[in-house]
C-alpha cells in the first residue's frame, strides 16, 4: 500500500464512505417499515431510557447499550473485533477507505509507477561486488556529517544493488560513516574486497513523493525548466497536491530523470498513466548535491533505468 495519496485520493475515499453510510441507513430504514412491531419494542427501550439514560432515539448507542444491557462496549473493542469484508477467491480484504495511522489509502495505490516511486523510512541493507575494473559505480556527497550518493551510473554494481540518487549511507563494512568526508568513504570503497561490501542505507531522506492525476489534456498542471519546478498551474493537481517551485525532479514514477534534457522529461511525462508521481527536492540541497559535477557526466552516466519493485 502506497503511502502517498493524491486529493484526488481523499475524495474518492469521502464518496466511499458517504456511499457505505447511505446505505446503512436505507438497510435501517427498510427494516424499520417491514416490521411494524418495532414500535412497541422501541417504545420500551425507551421507558427506561427517560428514567437514567438522557437519550431518545429508537437504538440506544453503544454508551447506552453498556448500562442498560451490561454490555462491556467500547470504541476500542468495536475496533479489534470487526469483521473483515469477504472478497473472490477466498479472500479478505478491509475497506478501501481504511487507512494507516489515520492516513487514506489511495484507491490509485496499485498502479506499479507508484510502488515504484515509494519513499521508505527505513533502513536497508545492502551487498555490493566490484567489477571487473574494481569498482562499484558510486559517487558520494557529504551533507551536514552525513554521506550521501551523488551518483549511480548504468549497469554497475550499485545500480544492480538499488542504490538511488540522494540515498544516505549510514555504514560500510560495519564503520559508520556519520562524519566521514567523501575522500574518506571513496576510500573505504577502495579499500573493501571485491567480492563483498556490506553498507547500510536510509532511503532518500532529502527527498518527497506527491501523488497526482492528469486532466482530461493529460496534464497535471506545472512547467518546469533545467529539471526545476519554475510555476504551477491555478487548480491544477499537481498545485493542489502540494507540488512546490523551487525543487528539481529527481523521479517520475520512481524513475531517475536528473540529467535528461527537458524534451526527455516532457516525452515520460507525456507516456506516464493518469496517476502518476513526482519525486522532487528543494533547490539548495540539490544544487549541493550536484556541485563540482560536470552536466555531461550526469547525462552519460547516470542510471535513468526504471526500477524494480
Amino acid at each position: 500500500m502506497s503511502l502517498y495519496p493524491s486529493l484526488e485520493d481523499l475524495k474518492v475515499d469521502k464518496v466511499i464512505k458517504a456511499q457505505a453510510q447511505f446505505a446503512h441507513t436505507t438497510t435501517t430504514t427498510s427494516t424499520s417499515t417491514t416490521m411494524p412491531a418495532i414500535s412497541e419494542v422501541g417504545h420500551q427501550l425507551q421507558q427506561p431510557a427517560t428514567a437514567g439514560m438522557p437519550s431518545s432515539s429508537l437504538y440506544p448507542n453503544l454508551e447506552e447499550l453498556g448500562e442498560y444491557m451490561g454490555l462491556s462496549l467500547n470504541s476500542d473493542e468495536v475496533q479489534n473485533n470487526l469483521a473483515l469484508l469477504p472478497v473472490a477467491n477466498n479472500q479478505v480484504a478491509v475497506p478501501s477507505y481504511s487507512g494507516v495511522a489515520g492516513m487514506v489509502c489511495p484507491v490509485t495505490g496499485s498502479d506499479m509507477g507508484i510502488r515504484r516511486a515509494e519513499v521508505r523510512q527505513g533502513l536497508r541493507e545492502i551487498i555490493l561486488c566490484k567489477d571487473q575494473d574494481g569498482k562499484v559505480g558510486l559517487r558520494l556527497r557529504a551533507i551536514d556529517n552525513g554521506v550521501f550518493v551523488q551518483l549511480v551510473q548504468a549497469n554497475s554494481p550499485a545500480a544492480l544493488a538499488g542504490l538511488r540518487f540522494g540515498d544516505q549511507v549510514l555504514q560500510i563494512n560495519g564503520h559508520n560513516c556519520a562524519g566521514w568526508s567523501v575522500d574518506k568513504a571513496h576510500k573505504a570503497l577502495k579499500a573493501a574486497a571485491d567480492t563483498r561490501i556490506d553498507m547500510v542505507v536510509r532511503d532518500r531522506p532529502f527527498q518527497r513523493t506527491i501523488t497526482m492525476h492528469k486532466d482530461s489534456s493529460g496534464h497535471v498542471g506545472f512547467i518546469y525548466k533545467s529539471g526545476k519546478i519554475t510555476s504551477l498551474v491555478k487548480d491544477g493537481s499537481a498545485a493542489r497536491n502540494g507540488l512546490l517551485t523551487e525543487h528539481y525532479i529527481c523521479e517520475i514514477n520512481g524513475q531517475n530523470v536528473i540529467g535528461l534534457k527537458d524534451s526527455q522529461i516532457k516525452d515520460i511525462l507525456s507516456s506516464s498513466p493518469t496517476a502518476m508521481t513526482i519525486t522532487i527536492m528543494p533547490k539548495f540541497i540539490y544544487e549541493h548535491m550536484i556541485k563540482r559535477m560536470s552536466s555531461s557526466l550526469l547525462k552519460s552516466a547516470m542510471d535513468h533505468s526504471i526500477p524494480e519493485v
